[in-house]
């Protein structure tokens, strides 16, 4: 059985409430008695003590003068109290015709102290109170008995008043739940009905954030922080899909006209060649593009794997070297080269820090027209730092936060001179970031860019760091 929150609510207060008044009626019913027993045998003791005084006053008159007082004393209670009192040899002094029809059904008086028994007297309910109690060497037998029956009666009343009570105000109680949970999940219901409306179209839009400081507020601006967050991801999303169709437009579209223009008149051998060229130069552009869509596709989705190993940077930046000394020449750029003698350990994939590298340098090669280029590597407060500087055209502090971005280029970048995905950044902090390190950018218009990575150091009590082929590389290194 599915039910509603507030259903549900409703049922929990009717059982909780249901259970409370039941408890409540029930300690009270229990008290109410104990109130009763404990008042009736306060009067009965002292019943008794008002009639052993009595003895005690008029015992050395004689057993007549006993009887007297007696009887003036049982023309003095009222509410229907009585009593009875028996003399050493077990005959009646004082007995009203009450107590006659029940002797045999009183049990032993005990030989010291107060007995306490309920019982009926002629239809009557009493409360008998029972003692022995000695006085001048004799022992006498005194019954005190108070009636019970005005007491009964208030505690029917209370009874009476629970059954017929106790399910009416259950139920108006529950109602009244009803009510107040209805009012209390209004703000919910609004908060639904508002989410409901908003769709792929209209992300823009966000909850009414309600003005008390409590759960729903949290709520509500946690759904809207959630909507921020959507609709963020899907103008990316939106971006990057109309970014990749226009990168992948243009190779395309230089595939197709070559191949046109090859194909409306018979040509020579050497102008076929040189449209085969142009072609496999737009498929390989297309190729690398794609590729970066899937190295990033798989990011997302948490797919690509790295393969950790302990290596030393040092070599790394070496090899990378060489690719980037022949890049820098084929542009007419000069290349420095300062990677420290000392190894640099770290755990990484040697190939996806070659790649990190290569496209911080392939960028700066892209991008500076004249001037030099340098590699440079050291370690520092514990980290290894290597950092890619150009002379280059630089970049705007207004495009500085964005050139991680997927597809993002700055304007000056947009000609056709350079051309590129705009992936290869963004690929590059993933790999950094995957190593636990870090980009920084430092740059100015007109005066080149300096890219900084931060890495964490190997340390050298690492399980890596122990192995015969990491031991082996830093022997090399060394030499």
């Amino acid at each position: 059985m599915h039910l509603t929150i507030r259903a549900r609510l409703t049922l929990l207060y009717f059982v909780v409430l249901a259970t409370s008044f039941v408890a409540f009626f029930w300690i009270c019913d229990f008290g109410f008695r104990r109130s009763i027993e404990i008042t009736v045998n306060d009067a009965s003791r002292s019943n008794l003590e008002t009639v052993r005084r009595v003895i005690e006053g008029s015992l050395p008159r004689g057993l007549p003068k006993v009887q007297k007082e007696l009887g003036e004393l049982a023309g003095l209670w009222a509410n229907g109290a009585i009593f009875e009192v028996s003399g050493p040899d077990g005959q009646w002094i004082f007995r009203p015709p009450r107590f006659q029809a029940v002797q045999t059904l009183l049990p032993e008086a005990p030989a010291s102290g107060i007995s306490f028994l309920t019982t009926n007297l002629e239809a009557l309910q009493y409360r008998i109170a029972r003692e022995r109690v000695s006085i001048s060497g004799s022992v006498f037998l005194i019954d005190a008995a108070v009636p019970t029956e005005p007491f009964d009666q208030a505690l029917d009343g209370f009874r009476l008043i629970e059954k017929r009570f106790l399910p009416l105000l259950v139920m108006l109680a529950s109602l009244l739940g009803y009510w107040l949970s209805g009012r209390a999940l209004a703000p919910v219901n609004r908060i639904v009905e508002s989410a409901e409306s908003i769709g792929v179209q209209n992300l823009s839009r966000r909850l009414e954030v309600p003005r008390a400081n409590d759960e729903l507020r949290r709520l509500t601006e946690t759904v809207n922080a959630m909507l921020g967050r959507i609709e963020s991801s899907v103008a990316h999303i939106t971006q990057f899909t109309a970014d990749a169709s226009h990168d992948l437009r243009t190779p395309l579209a230089l595939i197709r006209t070559n191949a046109e223009l090859a194909l409306r008149r018979p040509r020579r051998e050497d102008e076929y060649r040189e449209t085969l060229r142009r072609i496999l130069a737009a498929a390989e552009e297309s190729t690398h593009l794609i590729e970066h869509l899937l190295t990033l596709a798989r990011a997302d989705a948490g797919a690509a794997q790295l393969h950790f190993e302990a290596a030393d940077l040092s070599q790394v930046l070496r090899k990378v070297s060489q690719h980037a000394r022949i890049l820098a020449q084929s542009k007419g750029l000069g290349f420095k080269e300062e990677i420290d003698d000392e190894p640099l350990p770290i755990s990484m994939d040697p190939s996806a820090m070659e790649r990190l590298f290569l496209a911080l340098l392939d960028n700066a090669v892209k991008y500076t027209p004249e001037g030099t280029l340098s590699l440079r590597s050291f370690s520092r407060e514990g980290q290894a730092i290597v950092e890619v500087q150009d002379t280059g055209v630089g970049i705007s502090e207004s495009d500085l936060p964005h050139i991680f971005d997927r597809f993002y280029r700055a304007d000056q970048a947009r000609s056709r001179e350079v051309r590129g995905s705009g992936l290869g950044l963004a690929i590059a902090r993933w790999i950094a970031e995957m190593h636990k390190g870090a980009i920084e950018v430092d740059s100015e218009l007109g005066r080149g860019s300096l890219f900084r990575v931060h890495l964490p150091p190997l340390n050298r009590e690492h399980p890596l760091a122990l192995t015969p082929e990491w031991q082996k590389t830093t022997a090399n290194s060394a030499i």
